[in-house]
């Protein structure tokens, strides 16, 4: 079976052309097609010899999406069904932000975790995505639009910290100044509580910013919404997250989806505040994003109030911890926090 070439760091790529006979320079000339060019066929590498556009043809797979279906919403977010390998969907989104635009991908073909409150819980888990598979959801976008990706946040389908060695490849391949040169800090990793990676990324100190999705500060609740916790208590969780705090002095994003009436109380804004105070301390590296949580198909929570969502920050806030409320983008096509699921249904616009 053919190799995906694009799912390797420019390092790799220098040991693979050493594999099939080739000097290892020819790698930064390949590396610059892929992910500057944005070549579709090896035949477009035009200052390399036809020998090894052929060697490379025979041994390596360049991996090319094709879009299945794309929505567009009234507020210009983008959300894109690929055909990844002829059997299998992915969802992404690419959001616009007054600082450029950043690219949600997906980083499994469905998802282990169950969370209750996200349609992806409705998909059977196929397997996880390789790195060039997630590259080419950012490169088939700017393809497609023309535009260059800036911030990409691993959020989509699936659990990042289950495929923990693609992520970390893929951020590698991604901040590599000779190709996308997207820097660390412009990519967020989204977790649901998986303690040991946790650790891990600490240790591996990769720069990029650690999103923990929290969505309640006691155990009772949380397990009721996210299976994890059963195995990874909140305990055990906030534990690694104060390690990886005094680890690398980085800030940590808590997202909080409020439901009405489940975890939007201010009582639960106080128990979370003392989760906090008692066993993280270091305050000025928690960041709470709050979240309106999205209604998905047969779900069983509904969006909490406006008003709701504002007393929670505000009291947050009052107790020296730094609270903003997410900017919704897609929500009229299925695109915001929660709603990804793989659908496959032809392509529309919704106006």
């Amino acid at each position: 079976m053919k190799k995906n070439i694009k799912s390797f760091d420019l390092e790799d790529l220098k040991e693979e052309l050493k594999s099939i006979g080739e000097k290892p320079f020819r790698a930064e000339q390949i590396f610059k097609w892929l992910f500057v060019e944005k070549v579709k066929e090896f035949e477009e590498m035009t200052n390399i010899s036809k020998e090894l556009r052929q060697k490379l043809e025979e041994n390596y797979d360049i991996c090319n999406f094709q879009i299945e279906r794309k929505l567009v919403s009234k507020d210009g977010t983008i959300k894109y069904l690929f055909n990844i390998d002829g059997i299998n969907n992915v969802e992404t989104v690419l959001m616009k932000y007054k600082y450029g635009y950043s690219v949600c991908v997906s980083c499994q073909i469905g998802c282990k975790m169950g969370c209750k409150f996200c349609a992806s819980t409705g998909i059977p888990f196929v397997r996880s995505l390789t790195p060039g598979e997630i590259v080419e959801q950012i490169l088939a976008i700017e393809q497609d639009t023309g535009n260059r990706v800036s911030n990409v946040v691993f959020m989509g389908i699936g659990e990042p910290m289950d495929n923990f060695e693609n992520i970390m490849k893929t951020i590698a391949i991604l901040n590599n100044p000779k190709g996308f040169a997207i820097g660390a800090r412009h990519m967020s990793v989204s977790t649901s509580g998986v303690v040991p990676r946790i650790y891990e990324f600490a240790d591996r100190n990769a720069q990029s910013t650690l999103a923990i999705s929290l969505h309640s500060p006691n155990n009772e609740t949380r397990s009721s919404m996210m299976p994890v916790n059963k195995a990874y208590p909140i305990e055990e969780l906030m534990k690694a997250c104060k390690y990886y705090m005094e680890k690398t002095n980085r800030r940590i994003s808590f997202e909080y989806a409020l439901s009405k009436g489940y975890n939007d109380s201010i009582e639960d804004a106080e128990k979370l505040s003392q989760l906090f105070h008692k066993t993280l301390g270091h305050l000025n590296l928690v960041h709470v994003n709050l979240i309106p949580i999205n209604k998905i198909e047969n779900g069983a929570y509904d969006q909490s109030s406006i008003e709701s969502i504002m007393k929670f920050r505000d009291y947050l806030n009052s107790k020296g911890i730094t609270a903003t409320i997410r900017r919704e983008l897609g929500s009229d096509i299925e695109a915001a926090c929660g709603q990804l699921r793989r659908k496959n249904l032809k392509t529309e616009e919704a106006n």
